[in-house]
């Protein structure tokens, strides 16, 4: 068992702490509910921004906050660091890898990690971005290759442990593209002298016709332009299938070298099994009607990249982007309150991606920008949704210092003791 005390309020149990999860946990956190938070970490993390992370730009503690220090005082609020196997939405139950526990209210707010589409072979051979773990593993990755490369003397042996593809021009893949044509200009002559930074090659490859298909052509185009200057390879119209020996192989044959693939191409909701099949949808999310609530069963809701709200407005359901996440999570939290629900409209502040160094693109509700002003706006946007005071002064901090040095100081390879005693044997 999870060892919950019981009360007389209505139990409310959350499946996952991220933007929607949380943000229903802090506005009901103060009424007459008891709380039950379900979570695989015991920290909430900052997806946004991940990929500084895997760039050395940003330190992992940075990016993430601890649960238990949100809900300090809430003696109303119960956080159990488990994984949740299933639901029993007959018997009203769910079930986890520490225990099983029964609920008033059940809030699926489990998210979405990447989609490969089925393709294993992909799944296996490249790296995601959809953790704190991932981003940490993409970092090892890139430093231990520029490590490997300076003691290669065979050119395309070199290529392999240097070049990088990205697939996916979503805004994690343009966003990773420009850090990584930024470390290539800026860090590789510093740090990796003896490597030609010409022979650096990073590509973007994106099945559609353009870049940030969530955003406007222009946005898109802007984004391609800024890329171009940074000399990343952007390949449009080129749908990635396959990988072997070291190969990127597109659909239409071309092969690229690179030994790190970054798959960004996709995601899917985290599904838990138990709910009617009729509840869940074929791109793995749960179908919910205008309440949040999930069809074909009884107090269950989901929000977040879980959830598909179908309307005339969003007939393939809303975005799977963290604003609809928390808008979602604080309407919910009002209908529980009230016990008077309302439906939910989701307002629609803008969407943004940052390509480097004073360059970004804004698609906001009644006007479009591109450049400097739209990366600063970029910058505040992001700063401004950290959790934790001290969190938004670290980061600050380590943009302006890279920002004047034109450097970060964060570039080690660490890894777990396992791997390092697996490489010395």
């Amino acid at each position: 068992m999870l060892n919950i005390p019981d009360n007389t309020f209505p139990r409310i149990v959350i499946i996952g702490a991220g933007f929607a999860g949380l943000n229903l946990a802090k506005k009901i956190c103060k009424k007459d509910f008891q709380v039950v938070i379900l979570d695989k970490n015991n920290y909430h993390q900052f997806q946004p921004l991940f990929y500084q992370v895997a760039m050395a730009g940003l330190e992992p503690s940075s990016i993430i906050f601890p649960l238990r220090k949100i809900f300090q005082h809430k003696k109303n609020v119960h956080i159990r660091i488990a994984e949740v196997q299933s639901i029993d939405h007959e018997n009203k139950r769910v079930y986890t890898d520490g225990g099983d526990i029964y609920y008033d209210k059940l809030i699926i707010a489990t998210g979405a990690r990447t989609n490969y589409f089925g393709n294993k072979t992909l799944e296996e051979n490249t790296l995601g971005l959809k953790s704190l773990n991932q981003s940490l593993i993409l970092r090892n990755a890139i430093l231990t290759d520029l490590e490997k490369a300076l003691m290669t003397q065979d050119y395309d042996e070199r290529q392999g442990f240097i070049d990088i593809v990205i697939v996916g021009g979503g805004p994690t893949g343009v966003e990773l593209a420009g850090a990584l044509a930024e470390m290539k200009k800026y860090i590789l002559p510093k740090d990796y002298g003896e490597l030609d930074k010409k022979e650096v090659d990073i590509y973007l490859v994106q099945s559609g016709s353009q870049l940030l298909p969530g955003m406007s052509e222009k946005a898109g185009k802007a984004a391609e332009k800024f890329l171009d200057k940074l000399g990343v390879h952007v390949l449009l119209g080129k749908r990635v299938s396959d990988y072997q020996d070291g190969y990127v192989i597109t659909k239409d044959g071309e092969k690229i070298r690179a030994n790190k693939v970054i798959w960004a191409a996709g995601v899917r909701g985290n599904i838990i099994e138990g709910l009617p099949e009729a509840s869940c949808i074929k791109s793995s999310r749960f179908w919910v009607d205008e309440y949040n609530q999930v069809l074909h069963t009884k107090d269950i809701y989901a929000i977040g990249d879980i959830a598909c709200m179908k309307s005339e407005e969003t007939p393939y359901g809303h975005p799977q982007v963290a604003q609809v996440a928390i808008q979602q999570g604080s309407h919910l939290a009002k209908n529980l309150i009230k016990k008077q629900a309302q439906p939910f409209k989701y307002k629609d502040y803008g969407t943004m991606a940052t390509i480097g160094r004073n360059k970004a693109v804004v698609d906001l509700k009644n006007f479009k920008m591109q450049g400097f002003f739209a990366w600063i706006l970029w910058l505040i946007v992001h700063l401004r949704s950290l959790i934790g005071f001290k969190n938004k002064i670290i980061v600050l901090l380590n943009w302006m210092w890279n920002y004047v040095t034109y450097d970060q100081s964060l570039r080690v390879i660490i890894k777990p003791e396992e791997e390092q005693s697996k490489e010395q044997a």
